[in-house]
């Protein structure tokens, strides 16, 4: 009798509300961001030396809050991010178009996978910043060369994603649109692409965050203007803190853009949510 009590106690039992597991989330993460931004003051305050690592010219927390605060005032900022954001949404879109017309190719037909892929899989392994010089080298404007160095970032990851969503589409799903009569082109479109689209989602997400990573590295070596630049101008300047400030907007808006990915993946894509 008593157990019986305890799971009716149990089942009527009111439910948390629907916002408890989210709030939870936000103040565990910026309680782990204010530890980690409390222990950098204290090795940068203290000047802590290990025989590994040296905190002796990293600034302190309140002293990259003042260089960020007199960048936010200066018309630099808009130019530098101005410059990024351009290069990397046309590297972005470019790897985008390229990798998801190219992966859906290859995934679909035998002879694509045959032809196609044993070239890309010579260059996959190749780090994109090595893309660098020949970039440089291949592209008479610099702008071209970074946006290019961009894309190359991006679109493996896009195109290996997209293959694998493709391959992994469920047999069955496509036996049961033919047996209904679907055909070509319709079977493609219905089944075979909504059922990769959550792995091309991811593919967009973390070819994204490898943008940045290349655009960053491009841009200290042969741009004028970017986050890139500003950041290793204010290495050559001995701006520690703007170093600090460059690589903070850098992170925030690797972060912001991936995030806005993953957003639109679950607006478009509203199967994945249900089946969740």
């Amino acid at each position: 009798m008593s157990s019986t009590s305890a799971t009716l106690a149990a089942s009527v039992a009111p439910a948390p509300p629907a916002g408890t597991g989210a709030l939870s989330r936000w103040l565990a993460g910026a309680l782990s961001i204010a530890a980690c931004v409390v222990v950098w003051h204290l090795l940068a305050t203290y000047h802590v030396r290990t025989p590994v690592i040296t905190f002796a010219n990293v600034p302190p927390p309140l002293e990259v809050a003042q260089a960020g605060l007199e960048l936010l005032e200066s018309p630099k900022l808009l130019r530098h991010l101005g410059w990024s954001l351009l290069r990397i949404a046309a590297g972005f879109f470019a790897a985008a178009a390229f990798g998801i017309g190219l992966g859906l190719l290859i995934g679909r037909f035998r002879w694509a996978q045959a032809v196609l892929q044993p070239p890309l899989e010579v260059l996959r392994p190749v780090p994109a910043v090595a893309w660098i010089p020949l970039a440089i080298l291949m592209f008479p404007s610099s702008e071209v060369s970074m946006i290019f160095v961009t894309f190359t970032g991006a679109v493996f990851p896009i195109l290996l994603n997209t293959v694998h969503g493709v391959e992994a589409a469920d047999a069955r799903l496509v036996a049961s649109a033919r047996s209904l009569g679907c055909r070509g082109q319709r079977v493609f479109s219905q089944v075979i692409l909504p059922a990769a689209a959550p792995s091309i989602a991811t593919g967009l997400s973390i070819g994204m965050g490898t943008c940045w990573f290349c655009l960053v590295s491009a841009e200290m070596i042969s741009g004028q203007y970017g986050i890139g630049y500003y950041t290793w101008e204010s290495y050559t300047l001995q701006n520690y803190a703007g170093i600090v400030v460059g690589m903070l907007w850098i992170g925030l808006f690797g972060m912001g853009s991936s995030a806005l990915i993953r957003w639109a993946a679950r607006v478009l894509m509203p199967w994945q949510g249900a089946g969740a």
